[in-house]
């Protein structure tokens, strides 16, 4: 194990154990490096690849501290290496969406509240195939499964999928305008889904929304294969 990694884990065991939590404010680096049985160089390094993902903020001239740790702040990190993929790349964006969205929605299937069904009935009802815009359609989109991860109750989870989320965008605006139907069908599948949650049946929530996925991955697999001329 490098030694940076190394540094790494250990300040991590550090927040697991309890001995550092969300804002304290890390030892001053001569001592932490002795307690950590470490060289300065090492944990400076370590300390740096911890601010990249949001665990520690640097303050120069005051210290370093331990960020708030809220899922929103860590997954800033993710979402920044995720906007950097594009064209065929978008498809493994695509496949984890495919592997966490169903668990997300097998989850709020288990406590959509009546609120909740009627929020994402009104969304649908917001957008008409054929006659809304396909910027507008995809506001939609995102409404729908950002409606749906956050009834899942698991901050984390959300957090995670609206990263990823926000990132297809582009893909979705060219399914919209290139693949007949594509409004319409999207549509239908958000009302199957909401009807599912609305029956608490959490394993129909999860199959439409792997399906539901499956298809746009589906197309823009081919639609990366096969240019369109």
């Amino acid at each position: 194990m490098a030694l940076t990694d190394e540094a790494m884990n250990k300040i991590k065991d550090m927040i697991l154990a309890g001995e550092l939590s969300a804002g304290d404010r890390l030892p001053p680096e001569k001592e932490l490096s002795e307690k950590l049985g470490l060289s300065r160089s090492s944990l400076r390094e370590a300390v740096k690849a911890l601010e990249i993902v949001r665990v520690l903020d640097v303050r120069r001239g005051d210290g370093t501290y331990v960020t708030s740790l809220e899922p929103q702040l860590l997954n800033e990190a993710i979402s920044f290496v995720v906007d950097l993929h594009r064209d065929s790349t978008v498809l493994e964006i695509f496949a984890v969406r495919r592997m966490l969205e169903p668990a997300a929605a097998g989850l709020a299937a288990g406590n959509m509240t009546a609120e909740g069904i009627a929020e994402l009935r009104a969304n649908i009802a917001s957008v008409t195939a054929g006659e809304t815009s396909v910027e507008d359609l995809v506001e939609h989109d995102l409404k729908f499964h950002q409606l749906v991860n956050r009834a899942s109750g698991n901050n984390y989870l959300m957090s995670l999928l609206e990263s990823m989320s926000s990132s297809t965008i582009r893909a979705r605006i060219w399914r919209g305008l290139t693949q007949e139907g594509a409004a319409a069908r999207t549509l239908s599948e958000h009302a199957s889904i909401a009807d599912a949650l609305e029956r608490g049946d959490a394993e129909l929530a999860k199959a439409l929304v792997t399906a539901h996925i499956s298809g746009v991955e589906t197309w823009l697999r081919k639609a990366i294969e096969e240019p369109q001329a």
